[in-house]
């Protein structure tokens, strides 16, 4: 048996899967204060459906796959360690320069940032590595002594180290560790060389600060999960989802916690390749994520999900950066916890303020009176509030239609149905927005993709959506409400390894390159030998950071093979590199050389087989109306046919307006649009014009 948990803002989702391959899947409130409590309300309510103690349920488990905000809540919240930079001397200042970029490049009157860890934590190191590795200034081991006592004094918690040119030769950062470990044992310290093997000062000091700063709370909560789990009985492994896609052993993250800051989103679009493949046929899909708090948005392309080395903690410029590729997920503050204001100027907005799981909408009636889309959408009828997360949860109709009255109605002059429509409709252009820049933004054509409809809330508005950006097909998977615990029971065991090595296609240095990819192929079956043993598959991805002569940024290059033999290797590479900057920028120099910056290799064990199980038919005991009064901008008030999610037979043919619910979910047919059951359970909607 298999769990994956999902922790959200506002949700926690689990999805349990049998040996048999029968999925069942549950939804809790997230707890804040202690993101674990919500973690095993989840396996007590699955216990209770499955008529088990948790305790057996547990002791019946092999994997348990978990995606937790606990890290980037720590880095939003300000509650990380207190940490320290040690940074070499004359070059104190790299985290407060950054790379230099503003949002609004003219608007002086938005202070500059301040830096990941403070100019009074930075302390400078004497020494210096040339560009080449030869030492020019020994390390001033007594200096770096003299600044551990410091450190002690001041109560630092974690240390981050990042020295100049350390990725060509890591000795003086080695050194460093070492002295550390002697004169503050127990304090946790990362060596940029270790974690981020970058060339670019700012990004690799930004990742070595954030991991060492996560350390502390990260490996505490790892040990008690994994602590509580195995008092309830649990036996197997436990893994975490990665920012890369993938999952690592709960006890690698506590070593390196970066791993896990956007661990959560980057599980949609894995789940979101495998559906448009299963249910539409296609290998290009939009994928996108509504929760309670955000939107998240992916992309898949060519069967591939794109990755960014532009990971912003924040906005960009103004937050900060990761400096760590990881899958290209962008996030809005539009869910169905997102709030609705009207300014003073008489604006509405939707977002980004989140009532969150607590206090929550209006309409949970446990403190909150602010207006979110989730009242919207029960004011306008999309929601049963008999029925309301399978009749688990309460929800009170008055209240959702008093803040709305109050809070966007009376100020706009509008009914109440035509501001709750409002909200829904601004909620639609905000998502729509989010697609746009990452699909019209980097020059591909929403048209041509598939949406893929994920979250609990996916379903109210993924007709608008799709129709705005003339997308024909809309799949909401069965286990949609669940997209990101989905991904991670289909996940595979991952990392990468990076190491820099430069050199030119027109004097390619054969030798020293190969010699680089060897190490880092040999890392990778450590990998597979290693946490990876035992997996029914194993592949590395080898690929090039590359540019064009005087250019300023890589891009990432797969290449042709595990390494180069001849002068045709050389200019596969080089051909591959110039379709590649034509598909990113619309434009290449097949005559120009091109430059190798640094290597990488990925690393996958897969654990299972491709994709889930199929969700468990049970009888539906809800009671609920054949038909809902539902309303719609343009067309009022509409009688809607309300059909079941769960077994939806395939050839059903269900044209709108009409409602498909789970206990789950629920998904809007608009009028004009039409839907039906795939064999795999899944909705195909076809939003067409209304």
């Amino acid at each position: 048996m298999r769990f994956a948990v999902d922790t959200g803002g506002t949700f926690t989702d689990l999805i349990v899967e049998d040996d048999d391959g029968q999925i069942r899947m549950y939804k809790t409130a997230t707890t804040p204060d202690d993101p674990i409590v919500g973690v095993m309300d989840s396996i007590g309510i699955a216990a209770d459906d499955y008529e088990l103690s948790s305790s057996k349920l547990l002791g019946l488990g092999d994997l348990f796959v978990h995606g937790t905000t606990r890290a980037i809540n720590a880095i939003v919240t300000g509650t990380t360690a207190k940490t320290a930079f040690l940074a070499t001397k004359g070059h104190p200042d790299i985290l407060v320069f950054r790379e230099g970029g503003r949002i609004e490049p003219f608007n002086f009157t938005v202070p500059f940032p301040d830096p990941y860890v403070p100019r009074s934590l930075t302390h400078e190191v004497p020494e210096r590595i040339m560009a080449d590795g030869t030492i020019s200034e020994p390390l001033g081991e007594d200096a770096v002594i003299e600044t551990l006592k410091t450190l002690k004094s001041e109560g630092v918690e974690a240390i981050g180290v990042c020295l100049l040119w350390s990725v060509i030769n890591p000795d003086h950062e080695l050194r460093i560790g070492e002295l550390i470990a002697e004169h503050l044992p127990g304090i946790p310290y990362t060596l940029s060389h270790k974690l981020n093997p970058a060339i670019r000062e700012y990004r690799r000091a930004s990742s070595t600060c954030i991991d060492a700063s996560l350390k502390p709370l990260m490996g505490t909560y790892m040990q008690n999960l994994a602590e509580r789990l195995r008092s309830e009985g649990f036996g197997g492994r436990v893994l975490v989802v990665t920012s890369q896609g993938g999952v690592m052993d709960a006890e690698d993250i506590a070593t390196t916690p970066i791993h896990s800051i956007n661990s959560g989103p980057a599980m949609a679009p894995v789940a979101g390749r495998h559906f448009a493949k299963v249910d539409s046929g296609t290998d290009t899909a939009i994928v996108t994520d509504t929760g309670g708090t955000t939107y998240d948005v992916s992309l898949v392309r060519r069967g591939r999900i794109p990755w960014t080395s532009e990971t912003w903690i924040g906005q960009p410029f103004r937050g900060h950066m990761t400096g760590f590729p990881s899958v290209d997920v962008r996030s809005i503050g539009a869910g169905g916890g997102s709030i609705a204001w009207v300014d003073t100027g008489g604006m509405l907005h939707v977002g980004p303020q989140s009532a969150g799981a607590v206090p929550g909408p209006a309409c949970y009636d446990s403190g909150g009176n602010e207006p979110t889309v989730t009242d919207a959408s029960l004011v306008l009828g999309y929601l049963d509030p008999d029925n309301f997360l399978g009749g688990t949860m309460n929800v009170n109709t008055e209240a959702a239609e008093q803040a709305i009255i109050s809070k966007v109605a009376e100020p706009l002059g509008l009914s109440l149905e035509l501001a709750a429509s409002a909200v829904i409709d601004l909620a639609t252009e905000n998502m729509v927005h989010a697609i746009e820049d990452i699909t019209v933004n980097q020059g591909i054509d929403p048209a041509s993709a598939c949406l893929i409809g994920g979250g609990g809330a996916a379903g109210l508005n993924a007709v608008p959506i799709a129709r705005r950006l003339g997308c024909d097909s809309v799949i909401i998977p069965e286990v949609g409400a669940a997209l990101s615990a989905a991904g991670a029971l289909m996940s595979e065991l991952a990392t990468q390894f990076q190491a820099t090595h430069y050199t030119i296609s027109g004097n390619f240095d054969l030798k020293g390159v190969n010699e680089v990819l060897s190490g880092l192929v040999d890392r990778c079956q450590e990998f597979i030998d290693g946490p990876g043993r035992g997996c029914i598959e194993s592949r590395i991805e080898l690929t090039a950071e590359a540019r064009y002569p005087h250019q300023v940024w890589e891009i990432e290059v797969q290449l042709p093979g595990p390494n180069f033999s001849s002068d045709e290797d050389i200019q596969a590479l080089v051909s591959a590199f110039h379709r590649t900057h034509e598909d990113v920028f619309a434009i290449s120099d097949p005559e120009s050389e091109v430059e190798i910056v640094s290597w990488r290799a990925a690393v996958n064990c897969r654990l299972r087989a491709i994709g889930t199980g199929s969700l468990e038919h049970r009888k539906d005991n809800r009671k609920s109306s054949p038909t809902r009064r539902v309303f719609f901008p343009g067309v009022g008030y509409a009688d809607a046919a309300v059909h079941h999610f769960e077994g939806l037979d395939p050839s059903v043919h269900i044209s709108g307006p009409a409602i498909v619910e789970s206990s789950f979910t629920t998904v809007v047919i608009n009028p004009g649009a039409s839907a039906n059951s795939t064999e795999t359970g899944s909705l195909s909607i076809k939003p067409e014009s209304e």
